[in-house]
């Protein structure tokens, strides 16, 4: 990057901060002049309309199946503009892994380029935040996935192997830049993807300045495939040669102009991955990096534990939020905690809408309008033809960059408990871990799901755990953590614990190390992306249930019901709960 281009950034970052709803107005102008006659927005009736009044007034807040049917369409190989004058270049296919469901977003070139230039934008605030951001080289680690075919001869993928795949990908990502070689993570086989990333990595283990992936819970699985494979790995470099697993002929030649034989690096390795401890592995065999590149909000929080284990607690850095359906904002802080991380929206990629997140108000309100420490759900207009839709992400507003808000990505609006009227979200659910600490114990991984089985129905936690400490944990620790979940919930469920009886108790279930790595190679197997694979935090699909009931060790339930003050006092005295 030119630093004539990297203060140009900055500067548009100050820019683009200031007069948001001005901006605003005119880019949902700019996207329905553009789109003015395609059919989705001619059915509503809008008939070349440009203005925010008479478009909030015809256009309708959907969902995903609203809009379905058309995508269907296009899917099939219906070329007309339907819901975007520009044609469709691909379609982005998110993981939906938490109900088995895989959605399809249309998307066009143009979209691309503002991704990318999203990409450019959060390049120059490490820059800035970061003083040898451009010296040595990045332990960043890429996948793809295969590709699908639709019947009308569009390319269906994952969002990460677009960017990747694309012409701007080398511009953003030098292949100095980064400890692994384009044809490595071109390699659609994992497996061989992953091995040889790793192998690179660790040949280059002084010059390696960060470490990450597109999120957290890959770095972590790349660090637990270092665990199982070190030795292989380590006689590579003994060797200067590749294993034999790694049959792909162009994966085998980048490697090849990587690894020479280094003996002295082979038995550094070797004795790092053979002590007792894997504390601390990563600053031990990296000891150079300076922090991890990573995601780490929303469903990623569960995972920060055991990073920092991994890591002795390096810098997490989070730095852009982005999804299939639009790029949306960066993180203007970058070495903030992770609790406190802050998304700017950039107003210039799509238009943004924010609907409360609260039922007594359902009026949907502009981006200038939202109010600091309120909840809403995301929705949004883009250039590629998605109008007033509802992305399921509950964000809070956190404060602001010149007159534009931040906010923090609290977790998405359909990853839920529900009984009941309980609704349990992802954030209430990271709760009880500090009851093992005294034990030197702490959760890997977890999701949920609502066991209906029993009368009444409740909840269950699949917990992985790492136990370093040698002392036993006693039953009544895991009874205490059940309970301690429990009082943690929101006032609908706990009533419904402890007054009207309607669901049972918490059920804790630990599980066998190395089942979340089979319950995401289940996933993959279905369709999602390794980049983009998140752990399902509420398990729907009986498939996954099954493989999860399979692997239990041990299970434990709360021992009483948690504590319910009833809102009301003899129905006039309000009380906190």
């Amino acid at each position: 990057m030119f630093i004539s281009d990297y203060k140009k950034d900055l500067e548009f970052i100050e820019e683009v901060t200031s007069n948001v709803d001005e901006v605003q107005k005119n880019v949902l102008a700019e996207i329905l002049s553009q789109n003015a006659h395609v059919e989705y927005l001619q059915g509503h009736g809008l008939n070349g309309h440009t203005d925010r009044d008479t478009f909030k007034k015809l256009i309708p807040v959907i969902t995903y199946q609203d809009i379905q049917p058309h995508i269907n369409r296009i899917v099939n190989g219906d070329k007309s503009p339907i819901l975007c004058s520009q044609p469709i270049s691909e379609l982005l296919a998110s993981t939906g892994t938490s109900g088995g469901e895989s959605k399809l977003i249309p998307t066009t070139e143009g979209e691309l380029g503002r991704r990318f230039q999203l990409v450019k934008l959060q390049m120059s605030v490490m820059r800035q935040a970061v003083p040898n951001y451009g010296n040595g080289i990045a332990m960043y680690l890429m996948f793809i996935k295969s590709e699908e075919k639709t019947p009308g001869g569009l390319t269906a993928r994952a969002l990460s192997t677009s960017m990747i795949k694309s012409p701007y990908f080398d511009y953003n990502h030098h292949q100095n830049d980064r400890t692994s070689p384009t044809a490595t993570i071109l390699c659609p086989d994992s497996y061989q993807s992953m091995y040889s990333q790793m192998l690179c990595g660790l040949c280059q283990n002084q010059q390696v300045l960060h470490v990450g992936s597109f999120f957290v819970i890959t770095f972590i699985r790349a660090i637990r495939f270092l665990e199982k494979h070190w030795s292989l790995l380590c006689k590579d470099i003994r060797t200067g040669s590749v294993d034999a697993s790694i049959t792909d002929p162009s994966v085998r030649d980048a490697v090849m102009e990587i690894l020479k034989p280094d003996p002295k690096l082979a038995d550094f390795i070797e004795a790092e991955c053979s002590r007792d401890s894997w504390k601390g592995i990563i600053t031990r065999l990296w000891p150079n990096a300076t922090y991890v590149n990573a995601t780490v909000t929303g469903t990623m929080a569960q995972y920060i534990p055991t990073l920092d284990y991994y890591s002795n607690s390096l810098p997490l850095v989070n730095t852009m939020y982005i999804a299939s359906e639009c790029s949306f904002g960066i993180n203007l802080n970058p070495f903030c905690k992770p609790s406190e991380v802050a998304y700017t929206l950039i107003r210039t990629m799509a238009y943004f809408e924010f609907l409360p997140n609260q039922k007594e108000q359902q009026q949907l309100v502009d981006l200038a309008d939202v109010k600091i420490g309120q909840e809403y759900e995301l929705v949004v207009t883009t250039y590629s033809g998605l109008y007033r839709y509802r992305v399921s992400d509950v964000l809070r507003v956190a404060g602001y960059k010149n007159n534009a808000p931040q906010f923090n990505f609290l977790c998405r609006e359909n990853v839920v408990l529900s009984i009941d009227d309980d609704k349990t979200n992802e954030v209430e659910l990271q709760n009880a871990a500090g009851n093992l600490f005294p034990f030197d114990a702490h959760v890997t991984e977890y999701t949920s799901y609502v066991d209906i089985a029993t009368i009444p129905s409740h909840y269950v936690l699949f917990w992985e755990l790492r136990v370093n400490g040698s002392n036993p944990i006693p039953p009544s620790v895991f009874e205490d953590c059940c309970l301690t979940i429990e009082e943690s919930l929101n006032s609908f469920y706990r009533k419904g614990r402890a007054s009207d009886k309607s669901i049972g108790p918490l059920e804790i279930r630990v599980v066998e190390i190395g089942t979340f790595d089979n319950l995401m190679d289940y996933c993959i197997s279905l369709g999602a992306s390794m980049n983009q694979y998140k752990t399902p935090l509420c398990v729907k699909f009986a498939p996954l249930v099954d493989l999860l009931n399979s692997r239990v060790v041990s299970s434990y339930f709360s021992p009483m019901c948690p504590k319910w003050v009833p809102r009301y006092k003899n129905g006039t005295t309000r009380t906190e709960i």
